[in-house]
């Protein structure tokens, strides 16, 4: 087996980045949707009569955001463990710092740029992502061939567990509503705190992102890498087909064939992300390894901007939230409510329009603090 050239290799791990750019810009979208677009919040799955398809394409692209950024992470501990140049290192104590941090994080600032208060403490990706890189720190010194299996059956498997459910009260609610339940997990007259994002579907998803890492390994030859991208997202699609295709399983509703071409295909691919189903990770996963196989043979002054974005995420994910928060406050206090009690865009369009805008506004910040991170030797710089 060839190793990669030292152009090759700069090529693929910008394609890590430019997959994160991507997804990074999509979660910009869906953001822009749920603060000025809340008139027409959005159900899970979603319920079709109501869902213009120009929203419902919204929304399935963000379906892609979480599950690519949790593969991701689990990609990027093990190029951590076995860096380019130096001896391999543990990834152990990074994940624990940074899976804390994260969570830290979600609880304090993030909570407060969603709702500008904290009435409520809402545990949401950042949360998923920090409580998945703690529970990979625990199994990492495990088999790679035991983290594949551990990943799978949770992946495979978790769909089983949706008839168990716990009433508020029960014994297990809080765990459950933590590991597979959306749920209220405390309410009180001073705080409240929600888990939104079941974590253990993404704990399956992180594993299996760090397993796959060896692939992105300096002595991995790129036809052969591509060849494991295609095939297994490919093979994610296929299995996608069959399962989603024939309702046999893999998600909580069935589809149903409907009038128009249209509605039949919205009516498959309305899937379930809280938990996210079986179908919902083999179409988001498979989308993402066949993007990462067609990232690596884009030039990277091409994809400089996505590169950019990508290599700096948590800094654009507090900036724009802020920036959103602020953008809202002041089209609610010199506009007012136009939808009830809140204030909304009157078309779908314009949530596209505001976020191209807001896109070219964030590169230049997010530019600079990329460069600076990489340049700072202050360890928790890095963090972001």
């Amino acid at each position: 087996m060839n190793a990669d050239t030292p152009s090759q290799l700069k090529k693929r791990i910008d394609s890590i980045d430019m997959m994160r750019g991507i997804v990074m810009l999509i979660m910009l979208l869906d953001h822009v949707r749920e603060r000025f677009f809340f008139h027409e919040q959005v159900t899970d799955p979603m319920t079709l009569d109501s869902t213009s398809t120009g929203l419902f394409l919204s929304r399935f692209a963000a379906h892609f955001c979480a599950p690519t950024f949790v593969f991701l992470t689990g990609i990027s501990a093990w190029l951590y463990s076995h860096p380019k140049v130096g001896p391999q290192r543990s990834a152990r104590e990074f994940l624990i710092k940074r899976g804390l941090f994260l969570i830290a994080l979600e609880c304090t600032v993030i909570t407060f740029q969603w709702m500008g208060n904290y009435e409520m403490i809402w545990l949401q990706v950042i949360w998923a992502i920090g409580i998945s890189m703690l529970a990979l720190a625990l199994l990492i010194g495990l088999p790679k061939l035991w983290l594949a299996v551990i990943g799978l059956v949770i992946v495979f498997g978790h769909n089983l567990l949706t008839p168990i459910s716990f009433s508020p009260g029960d014994w297990g609610y809080t765990l459950w509503a933590i590991l597979h339940d959306r749920g209220n997990i405390l309410a009180n007259d001073f705080i409240g705190i929600r888990a939104s994002y079941p974590v253990l579907p993404w704990i399956g998803v992180i594993l299996l992102g760090y397993v796959l890492g060896p692939i992105y390994s300096a002595s991995f030859a790129e036809p052969k890498r591509q060849q494991v991208l295609i095939g297994l997202g490919v093979g994610c699609l296929v299995l996608f087909g069959l399962l989603r295709g024939f309702n046999l399983y893999g998600e909580t509703l069935d589809w149903q064939q409907a009038d128009s071409l249209v509605m039949s295909l919205k009516s498959i691919f309305n899937l379930t992300k809280y938990p996210p189903s079986l179908a919902f990770l083999l179409v988001t996963i498979g989308g993402t390894l066949l993007c990462l196989s067609g990232l690596e043979k884009v030039n990277a002054s091409y994809g400089k901007a996505l590169v950019t974005i990508g290599s700096a995420p948590m800094f654009f994910y507090i900036v724009h939230l802020y920036l959103l928060l602020v953008l809202y406050q002041l089209a609610m206090t010199f506009i007012g409510p136009n939808y009830g009690d809140v204030f909304g865009f009157t078309h779908i369009a314009y949530v596209w329009l505001v976020t191209v805008v807001l896109a070219v506004l964030l590169y230049f910040p997010t530019k600079w603090f990329s460069q600076y991170k990489h340049q700072s030797s202050q360890a928790w710089i890095k963090y972001f």
